[in-house]
């Protein structure tokens, strides 16, 4: 019997390869999807569903794991593994899965309120360990599901059935956070640029160790419009990042330089000339320039926002440590005159014990 073919590289690891090619029927389940008309989560489903036959991981060793949110339901619109778990712990779940399961590959379905609000701990933990795992946040700047409160990303001032004289909250930023962790993979897109956001998952899904792709994504029931300022025919708020190009303005007439004060801004090129405008390089070890460049996203009324990836490092994942380190203590033998006794043995039978009774 021939051994089935498995993937070596990057963040798939030693998942197993499908043994025959798949097609995007094969990942589209036959669940009726229940989001509301326009929801920008359909672009996103349909992004994910083209792009994981093109992966060929068998279909069986794919998982979608998911908190609580409109989000959240994406494990049923997945024809993979999967659970619906529970509000903001759908991270704890994949990373026993991760570190269990190392021939799976994981995808965490996540929203601004399920990620950043009540599973805010659990994603900076996660980030920080580099787990093997992708997290895709969905960030409309609004509670969908419980229907209009303001959530960890919306905006002060916000006006909303739980802030009816507008929130006081300062809006998270979810990728400078992200980057505060230590992610190893950064990344932004939106929910209307297909090919933007079907290269960015490609890219964090085929990383090894903890990718997050926050995707701006519409809400057209309690939210709409929330990115009408970038995404406009006019705007000159989408700045793409190109790993070894100039950070540019989509006219191309500004570019991101550093500043008097050493923030990076944006001016015009005409005035500073393009060997001013800094050349993005995703792959730079030290963060600093990923988290300045994050930092160019207005929180607020956002006429601006960098997309693409911000980090993209290698590093040890955490799941992957965590099997040697339980191999070693199973596996490493000690032996004294008594006998054989493994390490994992030596800790429990250690000095410092004690004897009750």
């Amino acid at each position: 019997m021939s051994e089935i073919p498995v993937h070596d590289i990057g963040g798939l690891g030693r998942v197993p390869l499908s043994v025959s090619p798949l097609k995007r029927k094969d990942f589209t389940s036959d669940q009726e999807v229940r989001w509301c008309p326009g929801c920008g989560d359909y672009a996103i489903l349909s992004a994910v569903q083209g792009l994981l036959p093109t992966l060929g991981i068998a279909r069986e060793n794919t998982v979608v794991i998911s908190g609580i949110g409109c989000s959240s339901r994406f494990p049923y619109y997945v024809n993979s593994y999967g659970m619906h778990s529970i509000h903001g712990r759908a991270l704890t779940i994949a990373t026993g899965l991760a570190i269990t399961r190392p021939d799976l590959a994981i995808m965490v379905a996540t929203g601004d309120g399920d990620a950043l609000s009540i599973g805010g701990n659990h994603l900076v933990h996660t980030l920080r360990r580099n787990v093997n795992l992708t997290v895709v946040l969905f960030n409309n700047r609004i509670y969908g599901l419980t229907k209009g409160q303001f959530s960890p990303t919306s905006e002060q001032g916000k006006v909303t059935k739980s802030s009816p004289a507008g929130s006081l909250d300062t809006p998270v930023n979810a990728v400078s956070l992200a980057l505060g962790a230590e992610a190893s993979f950064v990344a932004r897109s939106i929910d209307s640029d297909r090919a933007h956001l079907t290269s960015v998952l490609r890219a964090a899904f085929e990383h090894r160790g903890s990718s997050l792709v926050e995707i701006y994504q519409n809400c057209p029931i309690f939210n709409d419009g929330a990115w009408d300022e970038l995404t406009g025919p006019d705007s000159e708020g989408v700045i793409k990042l190109e790993a070894g190009e100039p950070v540019l303005s989509p006219s191309g007439n500004f570019g991101v330089v550093q500043g008097a004060t050493g923030h990076l801004e944006l001016a015009s090129v005409a005035d500073v000339g393009l060997d001013k405008v800094i050349v993005h390089d995703p792959g730079e070890a030290d963060p600093t320039r990923a988290f300045a460049l994050s930092r160019l996203t207005d929180s607020g009324v956002m006429r601006r926002s960098p997309i693409g990836i911000f980090r993209d490092v290698d590093r040890p994942s955490f799941d992957d440590l965590s099997r040697q380190q339980i191999a070693t203590a199973q596996g490493g033998a000690t032996a004294d005159v008594h006998g054989k006794m493994t390490q994992l043995q030596t800790l429990l039978a250690g000095d410092d014990i004690w004897t009750v009774g």
